[in-house]
């Protein structure tokens, strides 16, 4: 078996920040702080760790892919997933500040390997770390070839029918402690 991991970089560390802010009592639960748009700014991921859960030591790697936005020049989690073998696409934000094109991106890649690369055969795997549900026509194209597919997200923000769309749903909210750096 081959994995084949994709990362959304900015909604997985958005989300992390609202988990942080309620175990720190800056919001009562997820929902609220997603409502009222409560964050912990001093939350910081892992990426090391958030490897090292999604794509285990014994793991065979046909690809990882990191995508987000532009960071400061000073953040250093571009070097470090580039490092740990990932392949980084950063997009600038809109004149709103809004992160556009990073779902479309990922799924034309996903879609590309999987045709280029990924074999029902031996086994191969989609591991795709974002709980947006627009990813469900990509999931659902590489069921019907039998590749199968793991999401990886907090579970309060995963959509639900992606959760069950995809053979196996893994929530991060009990990985919060190790990814938190």
């Amino acid at each position: 078996m081959v994995l084949f991991v994709y990362v959304d970089y900015s909604n997985v560390w958005i989300e992390g920040m609202r988990v942080s802010a309620v175990k720190k009592g800056l919001a009562p639960s997820t929902g609220e702080a997603m409502r009222d748009r409560i964050t912990d700014q001093t939350w910081r991921l892992d990426f090391g760790r958030l490897y090292s859960a999604v794509c285990p030591e014994d793991s065979q790697i046909g690809r990882s892919s990191l995508f987000g936005s532009r960071p400061p020049e000073d953040d250093s989690i571009w070097r470090v997933a580039r490092e740990r073998g990932f392949e980084v696409t950063v997009f600038d934000r809109n004149a709103f500040n809004k992160e556009k094109g990073v779902d479309m991106e990922m799924g034309a890649q996903i879609l590309d390997d999987s045709y280029q690369h990924m074999r029902s055969e031996r086994g191969d795997r989609l591991v795709l770390v974002s709980g947006d549900q627009d990813f469900l026509p990509v999931v659902r194209r590489l069921a019907d070839r039998g590749i199968k597919t793991t999401a990886v997200f907090w579970d309060h923000a995963a959509a639900t029918n992606l959760k069950t769309g995809v053979d196996a749903f893994a929530p991060l909210d009990p990985l919060f402690a190790y990814i938190t750096h």
